[in-house]
């Protein structure tokens, strides 16, 4: 791949009017490459194209727009381990887990060609004699895309695919910390035969790219993936222009440890879910919720599950837990960790930076046992590889712990009890649950999303992002 990255614009590659360099987290003496900054003046030529593009895309055919989707789904799962490796070495992110989430990126992809082909209107009789009434779904029009660095392409893919499937125009910005897996995504799309505008890449930094795109009133609909506090200004932003809005944002997933359950199953459950990623997920289970009766095996059991990983860099063989994204992401999870201690909470595991033997940003897997929901890291957001322990006497007192919280993404339990479980599901205040799984990983064809803090908007995902990205058209004949 060239050092050198372009924006892309009412389909040409156009150079920015500044670029930046991307480094590894796992070397900082790793060089990506270097990648195109975009202007203000560029993002609304590219939200001018976008509006042109759009025109044109709305009226292809279904047969066009799902051969375009398999196409760079195909694309994807061919290169998956190439396209991985790269998103590893520059999100930090195990080369497993990479290789997965360009495969994922696949499979939505050739999810949304389907759903092309399964675009099916509603016909009913009016309540008036010699009237049909018809439901019919357009394309919502031009939709601005803001991903996070987490996910580098699989959330910015889930919000692409059903875009363009349903006929929309899409202006993509991704999280300027990882652009190389958003400008390899964009490569592959840009020699598809779409019209000119209607995907286009604008490069940047969220003061000025991001604050151009959000407060434009020429968009139709903005979905963004972040953090609550730039959510809300998304929100604020396109409210103003009455732009339709979809918002992820932040979340303090729990993990509930039933006093029934398999704790090898507890064990294995939890550590995919708080430290896969280095924790740096939205569904990351920084809160385990454990019955008092088990908690003393749990702890020793997870204990000894975090001394046997094996943290290192992305590209490393055998490595399970990777860098931490940026310089600034383990200064504030070192930071979190002294504010813990100093708030009372017992340190069982971790909790310092480790030297891996090469310039990167790592730190051990961190366990605190003997915290209480009270606790500002069981308040707030971390997004490290850092969970809490909080001893519960009963089910009762560990779903209201699991409940008082302003998020509510998703939340899980390690049971055998089938009334424990149907109980924990009705309760959970969250927009997914999990039974005897971690609270981190989700399926691509059923709906992603939570309550309270953690979402706004329609649901991701499956059939039901048509909400987001198609409108309502209601016809009425009389014949």
């Amino acid at each position: 791949m060239s050092s050198q990255h372009s924006l892309y614009i009412a389909g040409r590659w156009i150079e920015g009017e500044s670029t930046i360099a991307n480094h590894s987290p796992s070397d900082r003496q790793d060089l990506i490459g270097h990648y195109a900054q975009a202007s203000v003046a560029q993002v609304h030529e590219a939200i001018a194209a976008a509006r042109q593009g759009q025109r044109e895309w709305a009226k292809s055919g279904l047969e066009q727009r799902y051969a375009l989707l398999m196409a760079i789904g195909d694309e994807l799962m061919a290169r998956k381990e190439e396209l991985g490796r790269l998103l590893s070495r520059e999100e930090g992110k195990p080369l497993a887990e990479g290789i997965g989430e360009v495969g994922r990126s696949a499979q939505f992809f050739h999810y949304y060609a389907a759903e092309v082909l399964r675009q099916i209107d509603e016909r009913v009789d009016s309540v008036r004699p010699g009237v049909e009434v018809e439901t019919r779904r357009e394309p919502v029009g031009v939709v601005g895309v803001i991903s996070p660095w987490n996910f580098p392409m699989a959330t910015a893919v889930w919000k692409i695919a059903p875009a363009l499937a349903f006929g929309n125009a899409v202006i993509f910005k991704p999280a300027n910390l990882v652009p190389a897996s958003a400008w390899a995504l964009a490569e592959i799309i840009s020699r598809q035969a779409l019209p000119a505008g209607t995907f286009n890449l604008v490069m940047g930094g969220g003061g000025s790219v991001g604050e151009t795109l959000i407060s434009s009133p020429e968009i139709d609909a903005l979905s963004f993936t972040g953090s609550l506090e730039v959510g809300r200004r998304v929100a604020a932003a396109t409210a103003g222009n009455l732009v339709k809005c979809q918002l992820e944002m932040g979340s303090k997933n729990a993990l509930i440890v039933a006093q029934d359950a398999d704790l090898d199953l507890a064990v294995e459950a939890a550590f995919n879910g708080a430290y896969s990623g280095t924790g740096q997920k939205c569904t990351a289970s920084s809160r385990l919720i454990v019955h008092a009766a088990v908690h003393d095996a749990f702890v020793d059991k997870l204990v000894a599950r975090l001394a046997k990983a094996k943290v290192g860099p992305a590209l490393a063989e055998g490595v399970q837990i990777g860098p931490v994204a940026e310089a600034r992401q383990l200064e504030s999870n070192l930071a979190w960790i002294e504010r813990a201690k100093a708030d009372g909470a017992e340190l069982a595991f971790g909790g310092e930076r480790l030297d891996c033997g090469s310039e990167g940003y790592f730190m051990a897997p961190t366990l605190f046992t003997g915290t209480t929901n009270a606790m500002a890291i069981n308040r707030e957001e971390v997004f490290g590889p850092i969970a809490c322990v909080i001893k519960v006497a009963d089910m009762d007192e560990a779903i209201a712990t699991l409940n008082d919280t302003n998020f509510g993404l998703t939340a899980g339990i390690i049971t055998d009890s089938l009334a424990l479980a149907s109980e924990f599901k009705a309760r959970a205040e969250t927009g997914c649950v999990m039974v005897n799984l971690a609270t981190a990983g989700t399926d691509y064809h059923v709906p992603f999303g939570g309550r309270k803090d953690s979402s706004f908007g329609p649901r991701e995902q499956g059939r039901y992002a048509r909400e987001f990205y198609t409108v309502v058209k209601t016809c009425y004949v009389k014949a």
